[in-house]
């Protein structure tokens, strides 16, 4: 009897020295597990998000982005978008860190739930977005567009501009017929005349002004500022603060080359993107490259745009854009 208890303490006892040795073991991989994160917050690859046109476009044609942070061993990876939306909607699930885009994508990305954060925003440039018909339309006002078919990229920043075009010529959104296409099936339905107009921005404004018989029946003078943000995800942007700084740094040098190079601009950019020179030339020729902090008054507009958004039940419910401010100076 004596002999059985003392094996029953025994094998306790190995017990309990195991459940020691394995609490030790997963102590050690959780902190292990730690500091393994830590190590991963700060990026070895910058993803960013680029659209047909704009700053990061020719960022990346001239490589400045890739030389200045191969010192510190950052790659970097472009994707491009056919507009906003889908920029933003790949930030969303985590497969780009950040981008740029008008102003009504973020609006429908953070009531969708998006992590993101307003880095900066370029100057207003309300003439290089704008609704054409074809030459022989019979439209020739934004009220004549009552009943009518619009192509348009939904949740773009034309989306926002055929929203207070009509509300300024007394008509509903609902007055009309949205209907949603990317850039390239737009420009295909306006072409076979699938649709009675097209609301769209450069540089695929000015190709169509370029090579197609169409007219502008109203930009965005005097409705809307058509400005442009570069916007990360939360916690890409929060750990990484230098990598961030390196990027503006590069896009407004950038920005300077190409607001005093608007021809050779266009020569650089033609071949990448498939449009002449003379369509580059003149969406170039409308607008700035710069980049400038976010200001409260800017926000006040953004906030605008939202409450449009929710009014019309465009987004599932009403956001409040401060919300999505970065903390970086």
């Amino acid at each position: 009897m004596l002999l059985k208890t003392i094996r029953t303490f025994k094998w306790i006892a190995v017990g309990a020295l195991l459940l020691m040795v394995l609490s030790a073991c997963g102590g050690v991989q959780q902190q292990n597990a730690a500091v393994e994160g830590n190590n991963e917050s700060k990026a070895k690859v910058i993803r960013i998000g680029y659209q047909k046109y704009g700053v990061p476009n020719f960022l990346k044609v001239r490589g400045g982005l890739e030389k200045r942070l191969e010192q510190d061993g950052v790659a970097v990876e472009w994707t491009e978008f056919p507009g906003g939306p889908q920029l933003l909607e790949a930030l969303n699930v985590g497969s780009i860190d950040l981008g740029h885009t008008g102003e009504a994508p973020p609006i429908f990305a953070q009531a969708a739930g998006a992590p993101l954060v307003y880095l900066a925003h370029e100057a207003s440039r309300p003439h290089s977005e704008a609704i054409l018909v074809l030459q022989d339309s019979p439209v020739q006002s934004v009220a004549d567009l009552k009943g009518k078919k619009i192509a348009l990229n939904k949740g773009s920043n034309v989306h926002y501009l055929l929203v207070k075009l009509l509300e300024q010529a007394g008509l509903q959104y609902s007055d009309v017929k949205p209907v949603f296409l990317p850039p390239a099936d737009a420009r295909a339905a306006f072409e076979r005349g699938s649709v009675d107009a097209w609301a769209i921005w450069d540089p695929y404004l000015a190709s169509a002004q370029k090579n197609l018989d169409v007219r502008i029946v109203a930009d965005g003078e005097g409705v809307v500022n058509n400005f442009e943000f570069y916007l990360a995800v939360r916690s890409f942007a929060e750990n990484n603060p230098d990598i961030i700084d390196a990027l503006f740094e590069e896009l407004n040098k950038a920005g300077d080359w190409a607001n005093a190079n608007h021809k050779e601009l266009a020569k650089l950019l033609s071949p990448q993107l498939g449009i002449d020179i003379p369509s580059l030339e003149l969406a170039s020729s409308r607008r700035e490259y710069n980049s400038v902090p976010i200001s409260d008054n800017v926000i006040a507009e953004q906030q605008k745009v939202a409450d449009t958004f929710a009014k019309l039940g465009l987004i599932p419910q009403p956001i409040q854009v401060k919300e999505a401010l970065s903390n970086r100076k």
